[in-house]
């Protein structure tokens, strides 16, 4: 938070200084003005305590919870400077976290029980309070960077072509197996899927496969599987995924969804500032 207060030049807030004065008091209250479900709460709560450690604040419900229009979530007091200041900051961040938990309860909802992840889609710099404001809203974190699991994808299959190609990519797979770590791969058509099964990836990321076809691609994955004489790894579908295809494709019989949009097309949730009383 104290970042993102010097970044909006807080504590130069000329508007103010010309127009409230120093000593001035006040009691205000970050309010919704939709409903949704909370994130960020202890996030909006520090901004105004960063700038001013005599701020005090009042929490009135916590993460995860949802909101009705009107409700107060945090109630603040102090100088009246030092609320206006932060205010922006505080609204932003609560806003935005907020926007991504109330999106991915839509999501879960939506699942029937699939469990619904997030991505790597996220800002730079707000990546674990994004992966956050998703638990918040009852998503499953996916990796949370580059460091955390091995997932394959396009790019990385196009350095490995023919025969000779398939024999290194296949001792690749099996030497990252040897070390422990979880091995995802993407795969776009039966080809690469069956590729995978013959790598025994542990996961396979079925990317953009029509929602039409997705039922008859996993039921071909299975058998082949069983003609295979191999485990079945787990099934995640992404790509374009929408509220409106969660329950089809939980039916298709796949394990997991990731869904980029969570975090990354989330609309913020409206929230305000209101000043409530104004002491002499």
């Amino acid at each position: 938070m104290r970042a993102a207060l010097r970044e909006d030049r807080a504590r130069g807030d000329v508007t103010s200084r010309y127009f409230i004065p120093l000593q001035a008091r006040g009691r205000a209250a970050l309010v919704a003005r939709e409903p949704g479900v909370l994130a960020g709460v202890q996030a909006a709560e520090e901004a105004f305590r960063s700038l001013d450690r005599r701020v005090r604040t009042v929490s009135r419900s916590r993460d995860g919870r949802t909101v009705r229009p009107g409700q107060a979530v945090l109630v603040l007091e102090g100088r009246l400077r030092s609320l206006l200041a932060a205010e922006r900051t505080a609204l932003n961040t609560l806003s935005h976290l907020s926007g991504i938990a109330t999106l991915t309860r839509r999501f879960v909802h939506a699942a029937g029980g699939l469990l619904v992840l997030d991505t790597r889609k996220t800002l730079p710099g707000l990546r674990d309070m994004e992966k956050y404001a998703v638990r918040c809203g009852g998503g499953v974190n996916h990796r949370r960077d580059l460091a955390a699991a091995v997932l394959i994808k396009e790019n990385h299959l196009a350095f490995f072509q023919g025969s000779a190609g398939r024999s290194r990519f296949l001792r690749r797979v099996a030497a990252a197996r040897r070390r422990g770590e979880t091995v995802e791969m993407e795969c776009r058509n039966r080809a690469e899927a069956v590729l995978g099964l013959d790598a025994g990836v542990d996961i396979l990321l079925l990317d953009n496969i029509p929602l039409r076809r997705l039922t008859a691609f996993v039921r071909d994955l299975r058998a082949e599987c069983r003609r295979r004489g191999r485990r079945r790894p787990l099934l995640e579908v992404s790509g374009g995924v929408d509220v409106g295809a969660l329950r089809r494709i939980a039916r298709a019989g796949v394990d997991r969804v990731s869904v980029g949009r969570l975090t990354h097309s989330a609309p913020a949730l409206d929230m305000n500032l209101d000043v409530e009383r104004i002491f002499p």
